[in-house]
């Protein structure tokens, strides 16, 4: 027998498991048999990570706050003063794991930025610190939901996969909506829910090519958390009559209230945010800092701790007086407001949930109050203005119905719930344009509303599509000069540059063969968008509002210290343009 050395032992051994690796990517890429398999394969690990995260959670509270493991933090009507420390000492953990691990100079990408600009890619680093610091966050007991954990997880490890099957750009894009949006169904044991917050918040859309792995993914996601006795978001309803048609136009104008609420509620959380960056503490310290603020708010009212599953379960089996829910409702705002301005990690889900069922509540009161014979029923206007603010503040009617639908099992309020949600979505779409997360993209300087795909128009900039065979002369140059050197026909337009190179403006071919022009007539004076241009930077989009705005048909590209690099036309940007947007919708509907 041949004596094999080590190194030749090791490569007989990979090459198999090689061979393997590549059937497998060949087969998920061209069957979609096989990616739906894989896509319900993403959502049992992202329902189990988000039962493990929320067991792990809530554990942190019972041992902190030292309550019975059967209720909710936010469900406490009073807590032990000394018990209050968690906030702060949380926040100093919080501080600590930013001074151990420091951000770079970009922000995280979360699963609608990644679908968004970058094609579903999703850093590994990315998804563990938003992930590790969002359970610090919430198991402390600051008032921040988990759900920017499971999503974040869920989608994190899709696109981790995805990118080591090497898999195409819409098919890595539809497998990160199926990792968050499952991640989300089996946190509240709701797969359609789950679905649609895939379709869109992560997707910013749905086609046949999307719906059955991303079903497939939530369903399994679910089986995933229910069988790790994650226990799912059940609340009753008391609806017991057909809801009359002035009971629609009330749940509407509950959805314009929620909606105003809602921008109100997003813009209150970057003002505080921007107000918080300009004060003399550094971001390590700022955690702390906010913790000792939050403790006097859940010494008030312990409801502001945490997300809030057991505050609202509390105050939809009462009917708490309006100014208690009032009351609850300022400090919930103001204590996850400050939560996340002080830089405690998470989001506005489940707070947007409870703070809507607090609207819905006020809302009822005051409507029998002032008319007795409208009879809205408490409990159900609660279900409803939680389903329309969660529309306000993070966006999709119809993720948030089917939620009603899924934890009521009431379909007849589901039509009230889909009422308010549509009418909320409208205001919020006519008068503002954005949810908490894209707005939040938007402060820093990205031009996103959906999570549809934008990425692709910012690989196509006036650098890569910059045409650099133009003719070119010196603006001192005569017309006769031009004439000698640049035939009629030959190109519709001439470059102009000084000694050193700078742009200098554009001169059309066919101006300079006029017979009355005076043949030594400078081409300076020809020279026509001396001052309008583009920038290598630019993309696609950029450079046709440019051409829209300016009504030109060429465009000269100029780098910063203003030297010629080359020119656009705006017939060849318009066809580029609507070739990558045909591929892009191919790859999207699976064509």
């Amino acid at each position: 027998m041949p004596f094999q050395s080590d190194a030749n032992i090791g490569k007989s051994v990979r090459r198999p498991a090689l061979r393997t690796v590549a059937w497998l990517r060949r087969e998920i890429q061209s069957s979609q048999i096989a990616f739906i398999i894989l896509a319900a394969g993403i959502g049992l690990i992202a329902g189990t990570m988000a039962a493990v995260a929320g067991h792990i959670s809530h554990g942190m509270q019972v041992l902190l706050y030292g309550f019975s493991p059967d209720l909710r933090l936010s469900g406490l009507l009073n807590v032990d003063p000394w018990r209050l420390v968690a906030l702060p000492i949380g926040g100093a953990i919080l501080g600590f794991v930013r001074f151990a691990f420091p951000r770079r100079s970009r922000a995280p990408v979360d699963a609608v930025e990644a679908n968004a600009l970058h094609g579903g890619r999703i850093p590994l680093r990315d998804s563990i610190m938003v992930s590790l610091q969002t359970l610090i966050s919430n198991g402390f007991g600051a008032s921040v939901g988990l759900e920017a954990a499971y999503a974040q997880m869920g989608g994190g490890v899709a696109s981790k996969i995805g990118q080591w099957l090497d898999l195409k750009r819409a098919s890595l894009r539809t497998l990160v909506g199926a990792g968050a949006g499952s991640a989300i169904g089996a946190a509240f044991g709701a797969p359609l829910a789950g679905s649609f917050y895939a379709f869109e918040i992560v997707l910013g859309g749905y086609t046949p090519a999307t719906l059955a792995p991303v079903a497939a993914a939530s369903l399994a996601a679910v089986v995933a958390a229910t069988l790790m006795h994650n226990e799912p978001f059940v609340i009753a309803s008391t609806i017991g009559r057909d809801i009359a048609l002035s009971g629609y136009l009330l749940y509407a104008i509950l959805g314009v209230l929620c909606a105003l609420v809602g921008i109100l509620i997003i813009r209150l959380v970057a003002s505080a945010e921007a107000a918080v960056r300009k004060l003399p503490i550094g971001d390590v310290w700022r955690p702390l800092i906010g913790g000792v603020c939050l403790m006097p708010m859940a010494y008030a009212a312990p409801q502001v701790l945490s997300s809030g599953h057991g505050a609202m379960q509390l105050y939809l089996g009462q009917q708490a007086l309006i100014v208690t829910l009032l009351g609850v409702f300022a400090l919930k705002v103001c204590a996850s407001v400050l939560s996340l301005a002080f830089n405690f990690r998470g989001g506005l889900f489940f707070a947007s949930l409870f703070l809507g069922s607090l609207i819905g509540a006020v809302f009822a009161q005051v409507v029998n109050l002032v008319d007795p014979g409208a009879g809205l029923d408490v409990t159900n206007a609660a279900l409803v203005g939680m389903a329309a603010l969660a529309v306000a503040v993070v966006g999709g009617p119809m993720t948030m119905s089917l939620m009603v639908l899924e934890v009521t099992h009431d379909f007849a309020l589901t039509a009230a719930v889909v009422t308010a949600a549509l009418t909320s979505s409208a205001i919020v779409r006519e008068k503002f344009g954005y949810s908490f997360s894209t707005w939040r993209l938007h402060l820093r300087g990205e031009a996103v509303r959906t999570a549809r795909d934008i990425g692709w128009m910012r690989a196509l900039t006036a650098s890569t599509l910059m045409r650099k065979n133009h003719a070119t002369l010196h603006d001192h140059d005569s017309v006769t000069q031009l004439r000698d050197k640049v035939a009629l026909g030959s190109t519709s337009r001439v470059l102009l540059v000084d000694d050193r190179g700078d742009y200098r403006g554009i001169v059309q071919t066919a101006e300079a063969y006029v017979d009355t022009l005076d043949p030594d007539t400078p081409l300076s004076q020809l020279a026509k968008q001396t001052e309008v241009y583009v920038r290598p930077d630019m993309d696609i989009a950029a450079i046709l509002r440019v051409f829209d705005h300016f009504s030109v048909d060429d465009l000269a590209v100029v780098d910063e210290y203003h030297k010629l690099l080359g020119f656009v036309s705006e017939k060849y940007i318009n066809r580029r343009y609507v070739e990558e947007l045909e591929q892009s919708q191919k790859e999207f509907f699976g064509e």
